[in-house]
């Protein structure tokens, strides 16, 4: 057994010690790997090649790339838009900044819907029938982050076969990161680089009907409600905030037996927002009913788009709704600098610990806590607030 093995296949192979007497009981047993091969110590020959680093884009090159629509630059610029890195978010600044004058022209149509809806499917057959009339469309779809793991599934794009394959079309799923609503706290700044890019209609996709609504209202010309029959009490069902913020209630699924339930549905949605105050001034809401899976009602749809559009611009309230929401947009943005940089003083950091432990375990108030905190910056905060017009 301490010999050599008669193996003339392989001079360097031995029995093993626990091997029978018989030749087939077990494999052979190789000596440790001695280098000189595969990269290790004393290999001879040419190295393994690596794929070398991609060199990275000027701040030119980026701005250049995005108004000539090269999906790679549009893809790092909108990445670098996301990010939270402080060199990445300055560079993203001024390429906004750059690309400011490029911007504006796009119709932005945000898209939300109770769950089983079928936004997906619905964005992919609309976007799919726009691509077909020439126009460039980009999908910006919100998934929500999980609120334990932080991470997304981001499967949006899964679910639009068709019009991910479309050359005239750019899907972008993005996390919520746990904002408000699960519309990403980037996604206006993607939806400028889009505009930039030459894209003609942007589809904002959020999770669903909840407190959503409230954000793609302040980002987007045009808001839609995605609903479908069957779901229980489909009037009460859906949220009187939803409606309110609704430009229009779109019925998915009519087609087959659900074509008539669709329809009486859409009818009774259509009289109960002539008792909603219109959120756009000069439009009345109306509902419409489509098929996604069959493609029809998206013509009629396209063409209430238009009318919208055109009624107002000439009102001026498509105007005014774009120039409301820059300046509502700066101020979340005054905010949430404010609320980040509170939050990273080093008095903030060592206090807020044990004031968040004091506050679980009941012994001291919620409102008491926070004054500790602020005035832990600046004692002002501790100060009564004054009456702004006895001061003055």
């Amino acid at each position: 057994m301490n010999g050599r093995s008669s193996n003339s296949k392989h001079p360097h192979s031995r029995r093993p010690e626990w091997a029978g007497e018989g030749e087939g009981m077990s494999s052979g047993v190789m000596p440790g790997v001695q280098g000189g091969h595969d990269g290790l110590p004393g290999a001879v020959g040419p190295k393994r090649r690596f794929r070398p680093r991609r060199p990275g884009f000027t701040e030119q090159q980026m701005i250049d790339g995005v108004r000539n629509g090269d999906r790679t630059i549009l893809g790092r610029v909108i990445s670098m838009v996301e990010s939270n890195a402080e060199h990445h978010m300055d560079l993203a600044q001024n390429l906004l900044k750059a690309l400011l004058p490029d911007t504006g022209r796009a119709l932005r149509i945000g898209i939300t819907g109770v769950p089983g809806a079928g936004k997906s499917t619905f964005i992919d057959a609309f976007g799919s029938m726009l691509t077909a009339k020439g126009m460039k469309v980009a999908v910006l779809a919100v998934d929500p982050s999980s609120t334990m793991s932080r991470g997304s599934i981001l499967g949006d794009k899964t679910r639009m076969e068709t019009l991910s394959r479309d050359a005239n079309a750019f899907i972008r799923p993005s996390p919520s990161g746990g904002t408000l609503g699960g519309v990403s706290r980037k996604t206006r700044e993607t939806m400028l680089v889009c505009e930039a890019a030459g894209f003609d209609v942007i589809l904002v996709e959020t999770v669903g009907v909840g407190q959503s609504e409230a954000a793609v209202r302040s980002m987007t010309d045009f808001f839609m409600l995605l609903t479908l029959t069957g779901a229980g009490d489909d009037l009460q069902g859906i949220k009187r905030g939803v409606m309110e913020n609704a430009d229009a209630i779109v019925v998915n699924k009519a087609d087959g037996d659900n074509l008539l339930p669709a329809e009486r549905l859409a009818n009774e949605l259509t009289h109960a927002l002539h008792y909603l105050k219109t959120p756009t001034p000069g439009w009345q809401p109306e509902a419409r009913t489509v098929s996604a899976k069959e493609r029809t009602g998206l013509g009629e749809l396209w063409a209430m788009l238009g009318r919208f559009r055109d009624t107002t611009t000439d009102n001026g309230a498509f105007a005014d709704r774009r120039s409301k929401q820059t300046v509502d947009w700066m101020m979340g943005m005054v905010l949430e600098q404010v609320q980040q940089r509170f939050l990273s003083r080093p008095a903030v950091r060592e206090t807020l610990p044990s004031l968040k432990e004091a506050v679980a375990a009941g012994r001291k108030p919620a409102t008491a806590a926070a004054r500790e905190l602020l005035a832990a910056v600046d004692p002002f905060f501790t100060q009564p607030q004054s009456n702004p017009e006895a001061s003055s």
